[in-house]
């Protein structure tokens, strides 16, 4: 291995701080960032993160991909603890084959090969990282032993080999998406990293676990349309309530937490105006580390105020209108904001559903979460466009309010919604239930389809 050399130091604003960054060639050749967060004295015991440099999921936010979140995280984790290390490997992008590589790579995956065996048709190692540069980097800013942030075995044979004692493994929390499931269990069953799937949410509480996971199920795409997950709250006799108030003691926490898990797992949440005038959401994901999706508004009447909570520039936004509504003054001022306003085919009482969704595919939209209000829920399950439901139970009973789902048929129901893969979850006094719809959907009388976003 050749000389390591300190080639630059200053000081790194970031959104989790500042810190002091200096940049090493290290004896491969590349050049690796140390971000040092505090006074490191003696050494010893310093949480640290090593960093595999992935242009794609770092700086351009991909999906497929997990590392672009756990990067945010790891600064996060160390502008918490006020000490501590972030190595940022390069030379690492698609585990050491370079990006041109990895983009091959990714074309055998949209083959049917798995990460690892993507790699192999190449010709390629699965993963030919090394760590001996990160350990010495780790030596050159004065630590001595840590306490490593990962999920991967590998990184922590490495350092140990280069002569860094590791005190402990903190596993580095992941909430899966949709689009990268399969590559996360690629690296649990064939690496051996520390369990990405099937987490439970609340650690707090072991004996209530609720497995993000086993909510969504494992449903794919459908051809032509995202896939569409239903996700509502109602007290016993179908209502929905009209704030987490109507939980029990802390099931209103665990609604939000459960909600913000699901939001990063789809490419996009999607309510009616009747929510957004009525609730103010602002759809983002805060309770857990994870990205929010983009944020989708069918608003047929343009009825959104500019001031709504959903216009701020905390993710991609688009509002789903009529057009005939759309007053020019209003679109130029959203339009300044980088929000996406389309226009989209009327339909009985809003707008046309199956035209939202195939809007929102054209997109590049894979997955929705539908989060109301009830008339965008009926909606989407009268359509025949409804995959999964997840439906959180309150046990009180309201006895008045609005029903959760409306009538799906105008005269009789004539067919029954059937649900499969079904799972039953206990959280404090709340029950949830997720289940697949199959695939003898209700549909609204002669084929037509609707999108009311309604009052709720």
């Amino acid at each position: 291995m050749g000389e390591l050399r300190e080639a630059a130091r200053v000081q790194l604003p970031t959104v989790s701080g500042e810190f002091d960054t200096r940049a090493f060639r290290v004896g491969s050749g590349f050049v690796y960032l140390a971000l040092v967060k505090g006074d490191l004295g003696d050494g010893q015991s310093v949480l640290t993160r090593v960093h595999s440099e992935c242009l794609t999921g770092d700086a351009l936010g991909s999906l497929r991909c997990d590392c672009g979140a756990q990067l945010e995280l790891g600064l996060r984790m160390l502008a918490a603890e006020g000490r501590g290390v972030l190595v940022y490997a390069t030379g690492h992008e698609g585990r050491g084959i370079g990006l041109l590589d990895k983009l091959r790579a990714y074309m055998e995956q949209d083959a049917g090969a798995d990460t690892v065996d993507a790699n192999l048709r190449l010709g390629l190692a699965a993963d030919s990282r090394r760590y001996d540069d990160a350990a010495a980097v780790l030596q050159a800013v004065g630590v001595r032993s840590v306490r490593l942030t990962t999920n991967n075995p590998r990184k922590v044979e490495g350092l140990q080999a280069a002569g860094i004692v590791v005190e402990q493994v903190i596993p580095a929390p992941a909430f899966p998406q949709l689009r990268n499931q399969r590559y996360l269990r690629t690296k649990q069953e064939r690496f051996g990293h520390a369990t990405l799937l099937g987490a439970p949410l609340f650690a707090e509480r072991p004996a209530q676990p609720v497995d993000v996971g086993s909510l969504l199920g494992t449903a794919d795409p459908p051809d032509g349309r995202p896939l569409v997950v239903l996700k509502y709250t109602q007290t016993l006799d179908g209502r929905i309530p009209a704030s987490a108030g109507r939980f029990g003691r802390g099931d209103g926490e665990a609604e939000t937490l459960i909600s913000h898990a699901l939001r990063t797992t789809c490419d996009a949440v999607l309510v009616g105006v009747g929510t957004v005038l009525s609730d103010d959401p602002r759809l983002t994901v805060r309770a857990i580390p994870g990205r929010s999706p983009a944020r989708v508004i069918l608003d047929p009447d343009f009825r959104s105020p500019l001031t709504a909570a959903v216009f701020t520039p905390d993710a991609l936004t688009y509002v789903m209108t009529t057009g005939a509504h759309a007053d020019r003054a209003k679109r130029q001022a959203l339009a300044a904001r980088h929000i996406a306003v389309r226009a989209i085919q009327a339909g009985p009482g809003g707008l046309d559903i199956r035209a939202v969704l195939q809007q929102l595919y054209a997109e590049g939209v894979r997955s929705v979460i539908a989060e109301g209000g009830a008339h965008v829920i009926t909606s989407m399950l009268a359509a025949g466009v409804a995959d999964r439901v997840i439906v959180s139970i309150a046990p009180q009973i309201l006895g008045r309010g609005t029903g959760a789902v409306g009538e799906l048929l105008d005269d009789r129901i004539t067919d029954v919604l059937q649900l499969d893969n079904q799972s039953v979850h206990l959280v404090g006094s709340t029950v949830i239930v997720a289940a697949d719809i199959g695939a003898s959907s209700a549909r609204a009388p002669n084929g037509k389809t609707t999108a009311d976003p309604g009052p709720r």
